[in-house]
């Protein structure tokens, strides 16, 4: 008999940057394929200026924008998660919060801007977390089109084609006979 999966505590950082926006996404990503994953998205909220009439609609905003998300995902069904809209400083609220929920892994930008989560709150979240913790930021590698194998036959060293593995049903595959040589 299955059992269903133990549920993954997912903490993410957000704050309306981009970088937290990719560290959301990719949330939304994980858990649409794998829908054991609860997420938590967090925004902290500064003490000196917002209320809790802030954080109220901070999670009604919050709601709207994690809707529009998993509906664009065809694969996102059953999803849970939690909207925590705090007061305080963001590097402490986001490492309570993990506590409080027993987090597995924690998603937060690499910066933002104005007052949210800058380099120091990734950083601090990063070396004080008692779980693994991914910093998320947009891809700035250029796309790299990767050589084909060619087959190349030298008479004192015969061609040796490179090592793949394929992990299926249970099972290591260290040569598909569909290997591409071309």
């Amino acid at each position: 008999m299955n059992e269903a999966p133990e549920p993954v505590q997912v903490v993410v950082a957000y704050d309306v940057t981009a970088s937290a926006e990719h560290a959301l996404l990719r949330a939304v990503d994980l858990a649409a394929m794998a829908p054991h994953h609860v997420l938590h998205v967090i925004f902290v909220l500064e003490p000196s200026r917002d209320t809790y009439e802030s954080a109220e609609r901070v999670q009604e905003l919050l709601i709207e924008r994690l809707t529009r998300a998993f509906t664009d995902r065809a694969n996102a069904s059953e999803i849970q998660f939690y909207v925590h809209a705090r007061i305080g400083r963001p590097a402490t609220e986001i490492l309570r919060l993990a506590h409080e929920v027993g987090a597995d892994l924690i998603l937060i930008g690499s910066h933002g801007g104005r007052h949210r989560l800058l380099g120091s709150v990734s950083e601090r979240v990063t070396r004080e977390a008692k779980c693994p913790v991914t910093v998320a930021r947009d891809k700035s590698y250029d796309h790299v089109d990767l050589m084909r194998i060619t087959r190349y036959e030298h008479e004192r060293h015969p061609h040796k084609e490179p090592h793949r593995y394929s992990y299926s049903d249970g099972r290591v595959i260290t040569r598909p006979s569909d290997w591409p040589i071309g």
